[in-house]
């Protein structure tokens, strides 16, 4: 019976020892200790463990011998006990001062805190704080950017929407079913990891001064305060388009608005209406007495420009939210571009679907109808470019264009050439006879989101997300004019009647700039933010 208690004893050691440890293993959690309580709980386990294996040790049978205070014989004669009997005591007062160690450990009044001590650690175990990365653009097939895929994230407007008069019946377009993968992301190439800061060792950590080291460069200064306005647009200016008479501007924003503004008196003339999501295009008809608007909603707007009266609203449908809209010189037919990769050409006249194209494979970027109305040259995200004949439907061309997403386009006079932006830096000149490159413009850092040709077709205006907006020699591929007013990147240009670059941001104003290079003037300043 004593044996078996002594057992016992000895298990409990073993198993007392064996918590210990596995206390400390978790307790650690693969780093370095952050305070000497844990070696404790490991001097404890060591200890249990030891006395263990040393009180089993005792209880080893011994070479049998007589006690000679015994008697030989009789009912008192008897063995002396086998095993180690001095080794088991022994062993019990190991345990005991374990126990002792963890106990003045958990009420160790001379426990002291190095100053600062705490927030040394969070210092070493916090990540460091990543780099800043520039403005990219994301990858869903509806973003709620200015554009697809390559735009930076914007703030969808907080109010309600404006009270509307009824619209009438949709049209709806044939449904076009959208693509099943997302898209491929459409940004600057990107950097390189940063290597991680190293963890320090708690020891250092203990020594480490009150206020952390600082882990990134200081942020740039903040570019000086635009002077604002309580009627100018509350987001992004993502497009500009410019009256036949050039006496007046169309604009669409983020925000949703649509705002037509008067150029000589530098003043709102009114909004013609809001979408039911971000605005995205905003084109004069050649009547001259209406308006054409698209946005994310998926509806395209025939609005009366004296007072922005709905005439007519044709649905997308199934096709997605409209990405790039543009119109033929005569005003019969529209071509539009959805998130879904789908293009749709429109019968203005007949306010009907006229094609549904079995279109591309990612989101819609770009969009340009050739001045005789019949061809149109779309590109998407992943850099694909197609030529179509939008009178009978169907596809002449198609092409890797670009090496990222392809963004801008814009036919030349002659309707055998056209210009196109991109995710890679580059603005290229195609040859559509031949689909070659015949010229390329290098300069910008960063996307080349939009384009504008001048009247006379020898100049080019391109706004990018590094910022900058730059007007080039269309003959040569020379740059003419750099443009940064420092406040972000930029959305949308367009040539004023007079030959000035007019551009549109993420700074909610719209710019002018002269036509040889110099400092530019806010024509109409955002809302205060």
């Amino acid at each position: 019976m004593k044996r078996s208690t002594e057992r016992l004893l000895a298990l409990a050691m073993l198993i007392v020892g064996i918590a210990c440890f596995v206390k400390l293993y978790a307790a650690l959690g693969g780093r370095p200790p952050a305070t000497a309580r844990l070696e404790v709980f490991g001097a404890a386990g060591v200890l249990s463990v030891l006395a263990g294996l040393l009180f089993l040790a005792g209880l080893l049978p011994a070479a049998a011998r007589h006690d000679p205070a015994a008697p030989l014989f009789g009912r008192d004669a008897g063995i002396a006990p086998a095993g180690y009997p001095r080794l088991r005591r022994a062993a019990l007062a190991l345990p005991l001062l374990a126990l002792i160690v963890i106990v003045a450990d958990q009420f160790d009044p001379w426990r002291t805190q190095e100053p600062g001590g705490e927030e040394a650690e969070e210092v070493a175990t916090a990540p460091a704080d990543p780099a800043p990365r520039p403005l990219e653009p994301e990858a869903s097939t509806k973003p709620n950017t200015p554009g697809a895929s390559i735009e930076p994230a914007l703030p969808a407007p907080a109010q309600q929407e404006a009270a509307k008069p009824p619209l009438p019946e949709p049209v709806a377009a044939p449904v076009q079913p959208a693509p099943t993968a997302a898209p491929p992301a459409e940004s600057a190439p990107p950097r390189p990891a940063q290597p991680a800061e190293p963890v320090q060792p708690t020891q250092q950590t203990a020594l480490a001064p009150a206020t952390p080291p600082q882990t990134v460069a200081p942020p740039p200064p903040a570019p000086p305060a635009q002077p604002t306005a309580l009627e100018g647009h509350r987001d992004a200016v993502v497009w500009l388009a410019v009256s036949a008479d050039g006496h007046q501007i169309m604009s669409a924003s983020t925000d949703r608005m649509i705002k037509l503004w008067d150029i000589e008196g530098k003043r709102l003339i009114r909004d013609l209406g809001e979408h039911k999501d971000m605005a995205r295009s905003a084109l004069f008809m050649p009547n001259g007495k209406t308006v054409l608007t698209a946005g994310d909603d998926g509806e395209i707007v025939l609005r009366q420009l004296s007072d922005g009266t709905v005439l007519h609203v044709f649905s997308s449908g199934a096709n997605g939210g409209v990405r790039q809209l543009k119109i033929s010189l005569d005003g019969k037919l529209a071509v539009s571009g959805h998130d879904t990769g789908s293009v749709v050409v429109w019968d203005l006249g007949k306010g009907a679907v006229l094609h549904v194209l079995p279109g591309h494979d990612w989101s819609v970027s770009s969009v340009a109808i050739s001045p005789d109305g019949t061809r149109a040259l779309t590109g998407s995200i992943d850099g694909e470019l197609k030529l179509w004949d939008i009178v009978s439907g169907k596809q002449l061309r198609s092409w890797l264009g670009h090496e990222r997403g392809a963004y801008g386009a814009v036919f030349l006079a002659d309707g055998h050439h056209a210009v196109t932006g991109s995710g890679d830096y580059t603005i290229k000149l195609w040859d559509l006879d031949t689909f070659k490159e015949v010229r390329r413009f290098e300069g910008h850092s960063g996307t080349v989101y939009a384009l504008a040709l001048s009247a006379d077709g020898k100049r080019l205006g391109s706004v990018s997300l590094d910022g900058t907006a730059r007007i080039w020699n269309m003959d040569t591929g020379a740059e003419i004019a750099e443009f940064d007013p420092g406040t972000g990147p930029m959305y949308s240009v367009a040539f004023a009647a007079d030959g000035t670059l007019l551009t549109g941001g993420i700074d909610r104003t719209i710019r002018d700039w002269p036509a040889a290079g110099g400092e530019g003037t806010v024509l109409f300043a955002g809302a205060p933010e």
